[in-house]
């Protein structure tokens, strides 16, 4: 009988164990720092148009620590379950410029972004779906900031302003 209570009881250890470490990677995923997997056309040439791994963190936004310049990861307004990875162009108060086609410079609007709200857009003017087709994008959806790329090897480092 005390076998068993010693197996049961180390067994029971070890899965403590385990949904400690399942936490701490839940929390630390969704709250600290994530790897990301980002592709498309939008962000060329400061991202692959085959893909890259982007180190995200999750603080910044929670705390007003972000401002134009910053890449970061954003709920997509149309689709929840996309996200997509876009550069900060303004923040609440400022006033932006824009052409919803950058081929046709002459039919630029500008607006004030509203409170609450940040505009963002691809680097790459002609292939992004960004502010410019749903407005400005309230801050609430922002999921993280990109640090940097971790992959592919030899592009590991800050993906600069």
């Amino acid at each position: 009988m005390r076998q068993w209570r010693s197996l049961a009881k180390e067994a029971m250890d070890r899965a403590f164990i385990v949904v400690k470490f399942l936490c701490f990677l839940h929390v630390t995923d969704s709250y600290l720092l994530s790897p990301t997997h980002v592709l498309g056309p939008s962000m060329l040439p400061t991202l692959n148009l085959t893909g890259d791994v982007v180190l995200a963190e999750h603080l910044s936004h929670r705390v007003g620590k972000l401002g134009p310049g910053d890449v970061v990861l954003v709920r997509s307004p149309f689709d929840p379950k996309k996200t997509l990875t876009k550069r900060i162009v303004a923040m609440e108060g400022d006033k932006v410029a824009f052409s919803l086609d950058p081929t046709r410079s002459h039919s630029s609007r500008s607006l004030v972004v509203p409170k609450g709200h940040v505009w963002i857009q691809g680097d790459n003017l002609y292939a992004s779906n960004d502010s410019r087709h749903f407005g400005p994008v309230p801050y609430g959806l922002i999921k993280g900031k990109v640090l940097l790329r971790v992959w592919p090897p030899n592009s590991i480092g800050s993906l600069g302003q």
